[in-house]
């Protein structure tokens, strides 16, 4: 069992600033996703600058003393809305219920005229406002940030006001670069089969300021680094899955994207931060906030009764096991059996090495699965480590962010399985000469898109059966809207085999 302190209150009075300890990062490289003309990102000689600090919300003129606690302290203030995806647009909502003023802008034209575009005066009508709410895709280290907040302008997110004011010891919070998403529906699975009432937000679907629950509900939260940078309150218990390498691009470097990630167990009110027995995670033990609390064992049989695959969701039932005991002051043992008990009942979440086709043809089985959501090198390997003894097609590619692809090539020559690699854009074409460098073994081919590599992939299956296994290793906005638009395209051109 873990025993946990009562969650630390933050005065009032206390003057709100991002941290200035963070290791700046140097400007994006031209592998980085394209910000919109006119949008830049600065390298600083120094330290960064400190955001600016709140305004007094008893009277927005007098020099600035404190912040909200809460959605409800910006009634009646002109609050603006930077962003208006599924964040921005929930955060809008919440601000007409409660009668503050919004102004809302995007960096995109829309089609909604009264969302003003961010190099188009919108940036201008922002500097008016009392406080700024970001979305999270909105890097915070970009120049116009950095000079709304020097203007004496607060920046900060919608999830940080939430934090603020609910009750951070009935919230879990679920960060890492893979495994996030199955850890956090795990756990609300788990807290649910013990007996108490629970909800996933966040990241992982709706922000968690978006409905209002019993008084003892319990919230698990998925906060991905583009959130967590924001954050200066935190969940009382942490679970981080895996730190390995995503969004280079957006926080200007590996280190800042490590040092960002990990800003959630560095925040006030946490205290407890439960991790895998993972060398490279404990590397920046030192980084990491709160007590901390090693799972070390794996549990495959409860993965397996739960429908899921790989060794590495054992590790996230591992770690949901451990995080729901110290949550409620139970034993694993028990967390496991109430959550055995209906194991059945547990549905895998979507675009994580998912099944969706199956074909027999000569008495040879090849099945297709959908691991769309592995959009950085870390999970690939897992996954086709996941289907020992089988021939696995492997398709992967997209959108090319400039992430090291070497251990991810490496990762597969070391691999024991057959493997054929089908890969797909700019990021694919890095990764096949990655591999070629490495393994003469692996065979790599290329496709022009979707349709093409399911067909080559299949066609290379015909004479064993085995795995198409798509698990790109790469974002999809190189020519999908999202994942759940690439997935769907895998699916459909699986589905017609």
């Amino acid at each position: 069992m873990c025993s946990l302190a009562s969650v630390p209150t933050r005065s009032p009075s206390s003057a709100w600033a991002t941290p200035t300890n963070v290791p700046w990062p140097s400007r994006p490289s031209p592998r980085c996703r394209p910000t919109p003309a006119g949008i830049t990102f600065t390298t600083w000689p120094g330290p960064p600058p400190t955001s600016a600090p709140w305004p007094n919300f008893s009277n927005p003129k007098e020099p600035a003393v404190s912040r909200p606690r809460g959605f409800a302290d910006l009634a009646g203030h002109t609050v603006g809305v930077w962003g208006v995806g599924v964040e921005g647009s929930a955060t809008r909502k919440v601000l007409d219920q409660i009668g503050a003023t919004v102004i809302a802008v995007d960096d995109a034209v829309q089609e909604d005229s009264s969302v003003l575009q961010t190099t188009n005066g919108g940036l201008e009508a922002l500097q008016n406002c009392d406080i700024v709410i970001k979305s999270p895709g909105i890097p915070r280290r970009r120049d116009d940030v950095l000079a709304l907040e020097a203007s004496g302008v607060p920046v900060t997110s919608a999830t940080g006001i939430w934090l603020a004011g609910t009750d951070r010891n009935l919230v879990i919070g679920v960060t890492g670069t893979k495994g996030k998403s199955t850890t956090t529906s795990l756990i609300t699975f788990m807290l649910r089969a013990c007996g108490v009432e629970a909800r996933s937000a966040g990241n992982i679907g709706l922000p968690p300021f978006l409905s209002i629950d019993a008084a003892d509900s319990w919230t698990v939260l998925e906060v991905s680094s583009f959130q967590a940078v924001d954050i200066t309150d935190a969940p009382g218990i942490v679970v981080l899955t895996t730190l390995g390498e995503d969004h280079v691009d957006w926080h200007g470097s590996l280190e800042q994207y490590r040092h960002d990630k990990l800003q959630l167990t560095r925040a006030e009110g946490h205290h407890l931060t439960v991790v895998p027995d993972d060398p490279e995670l404990l590397l920046h033990r030192e980084e990491i906030g709160g007590e901390l609390v090693t799972v070390v064992e794996t549990d495959p049989e409860l993965s397996t009764a739960l429908g899921l695959v790989g060794a590495h969701n054992a590790r996230n039932v591992a770690l949901a096991l451990r995080a729901t005991a110290c949550a409620l002051h139970r034993t694993i043992g028990d967390v496991r059996t109430a959550t055995l008990r209906l194991a059945a009942t547990f549905e895998p979440l979507p675009g994580r090495l998912t099944l969706i086709h199956r074909t027999y043809r000569s008495g040879l089985t090849t099945d297709f699965v959908d691991d769309g959501l592995a959009t950085n090198p870390l999970p690939v390997v897992a996954a086709v480590r996941s289907f020992p003894g089988r021939h696995v097609a492997l398709i992967v590619g997209g959108y090319d962010r400039g992430v090291d692809y070497r251990l991810l090539a490496q990762g597969l020559a070391d691999c024991e399985a057959v493997l054929t690699v089908i890969a797909m854009g700019e990021a694919g074409a890095r990764i096949s000469d990655e591999i070629n460098r490495r393994s003469p073994r692996i065979t790599t081919m290329s496709a022009s898109d979707m349709a093409t590599a399911v067909t080559s992939a299949a066609e290379v299956l015909n004479e064993t059966g085995g795995v198409v296994l798509f698990s790109p290793g790469a974002p999809s906005f190189d020519h999908y809207q999202d994942w759940r638009e690439r997935s769907a395209d895998f699916t459909k051109y699986a589905t017609q085999l």
